[in-house]
């Protein structure tokens, strides 16, 4: 049966929709609204995220298990702090508050909150009274447990009906709990690494107290997404943007398996990519998977726009540009497109409707097309409801091989960002031999899954050398590797000298024109993790 056949006859059956039991959580603003939701969706549950104003009414049509309040950086004892409806407390389904919205709770139920004589930032000791469901198999009876506190405020007296679960030393009431309507708060932060029972908490709270199913899996994604792309798109054609990275890689199986060859994969090369990329995503995507694939040879075009520009801004924005231009053309070429498939991630789409509302600034390099708006296609983006970490699970369930699943993040205008200055040809050649040494060596050393990423830079400096007995005046290439669990923030990897040893060995020796390597030992921030 080709695979045009099996898309036609499986769409009729009716389009899956996404998993029945859901957990909602209204944003207050907290930098780690995300990781709630994600460490909720790591214990099988489907979570949610919703601005904290969301009306009462509005939240009854999700029909949630439950609903989560984050944190905020406001104070509930300040003018204008941001409050939930009322009536978020009655809509008869267990409510837990995180920080903040755990004070939101008291203040609402009728208990005080005041300012602590001593705010808690950073490790703290959490003495559990009273485990009960929440905090079931969290560490030993009577030894304390450590957690993550960041607040200047505490609970001075809980409202009617809750009892306090757990203390720290500066905190009488650090966990309390109305058992009777199953209403929680915790002052400290259950989502973050450094509660290491955490996890287990908000998994309590999702599986324990609101009774929810672990039907959240990567195979029962696969299974609605392909129903829903299928009954969306029909008859008509696709086109997807491929890249090779872990986003689009997903995307496009997803929809080659939902349709078949009314799907058409556009791969454009630029010339920026990394080493062999090309190669791979014609083995991978028309040898392996069967699809339609349409490599486009791009590398003069490109060559040509960047020619002379050294801003970063200007890079990226004429990359863009000439992306769009390439692809437009090539589609136009196929011919009838009635749909664009792209990688558009749950973050994305959150940024756009949490309480901070839209981003002032959307790092460009992260996406280089604007391709909706220039191609007035209607958007097929199955992945608009998942975590990074949820499209790897996906694509692992797919088939993908593990060189993309778990590809380093790559920015969008490729290694133009990497050569600090003017690109050219010669430079884009230094910079990718040396970047593919670099890869080569961090993964022979068992350390590339533990990197957010690693790369070089080609910097617009030469320096003095001595090679044999002859002076040289070459370039500098910078090694950049960090480790990180989002990219909002990292940390510089303490790689062990003997590997930072073979890398700038074998880049001297290796790459013709350079002639010093320097480690980056920069953190995030102050620093970014790209150069530019």
């Amino acid at each position: 049966m080709s695979a045009r056949t099996r898309g036609t006859r499986a769409r009729k059956a009716p389009a899956a929709a996404l998993p029945s039991e859901r957990i909602l959580v209204l944003d207050f603003g907290s930098q780690t609204t995300q990781l709630i939701a994600r460490r909720v969706r790591e214990s099988g549950v489907y979570c949610e995220i919703h601005p904290f104003n969301m009306p009462a009414e509005k939240i009854r049509t999700f029909a949630p298990r439950g609903v989560i309040l984050s944190g905020s950086p406001a104070s509930v004892t300040q003018a204008g702090a941001p409050m939930p409806d009322p009536a978020v407390f009655d809509l008869g389904v267990p409510v837990l508050g995180i920080c903040y919205g755990m004070q939101v709770m008291t203040k609402m139920l009728g208990g005080r909150v005041g300012h602590a004589q001593r705010r808690e930032y950073g490790h703290a000791e959490l003495s559990i009274a009273r485990a009960g469901r929440l905090f079931a198999s969290i560490g030993r009876p009577g030894q304390p447990v450590p957690v993550w506190m960041s607040h200047g405020d505490r609970i001075e007296r809980p409202p009617k009906g809750f009892v306090p679960l757990a203390r720290t030393v500066n905190s009488p009431v650090a966990a309390m709990g109305d058992l009777s309507r199953e209403r929680y708060g915790v002052q400290f932060h259950p989502e973050v690494v450094h509660t290491p029972g955490g996890k287990q908490i908000l998994a309590n709270f999702a599986r324990k107290v609101c009774g929810c199913r672990a039907d959240w899996t990567p195979a029962s994604f696969i299974e609605h997404s392909i129903a829903m792309i299928r009954e969306k798109v029909g008859r008509g054609k696709v086109v997807c943007a491929l890249s090779g990275g872990v986003d689009s890689s997903v995307v496009a199986v997803l929809v080659h398996r939902a349709i078949g060859d009314q799907l058409t994969c556009i791969f454009v090369d630029p010339g920026l990519m990394r080493e062999g990329e090309r190669q791979q995503v014609e083995a991978t995507f028309r040898k392996r998977f069967k699809m339609r694939l349409r490599v486009v040879d791009a590398r003069k075009r490109f060559l040509r726009v960047l020619d002379g520009v050294e801003d970063p801004e200007a890079k990226r924005k004429r990359i863009g540009h000439e992306f769009i231009a390439v692809f437009e053309e090539e589609a136009r070429k196929i011919g009838g497109a009635d749909f664009l498939a792209q990688g558009t991630l749950y973050p994305d789409v959150i940024e756009s409707v949490s309480f901070r509302g839209p981003s002032a600034v959307i790092k460009s390099h992260h996406n280089v097309g604007g391709l909706p708006a220039a191609m007035r296609l209607k958007l097929v983006e199955p992945l608009r409801e998942i975590f990074k970490d949820e499209a790897r699970a996906a694509g692992e369930a797919l088939g993908l091989p593990e060189s993309i699943v778990w590809r380093q993040p790559f920015p969008g205008p490729g290694l133009a960002i990497r050569v600090i200055g003017p690109v050219s040809e010669r430079r884009l050649s230094i910079l990718r031999h040396a970047d593919a040494i670099v890869e080569e060596e961090i993964r022979g050393g068992g350390w590339y899954r533990k990197l957010w990423q690693a790369f070089a830079v080609l910097l617009p400096i030469r320096t003095v050398g001595v090679m044999g007995d002859e002076r040289t005046y070459e370039n500098v290439i910078a090694v950049r590797a960090v480790t990180s669990e989002d990219g909002m923030t990292a940390d510089w990897a303490p790689l062990p000298a003997a590997l930072l040893r073979r890398l700038s060995s074998r880049i001297i020796n290796e790459v013709k024109g350079v002639n010093r390597v320097v480690y980056d030992v920069s953190s995030k921030p102050p620093s970014t993790i790209e150069w530019e």
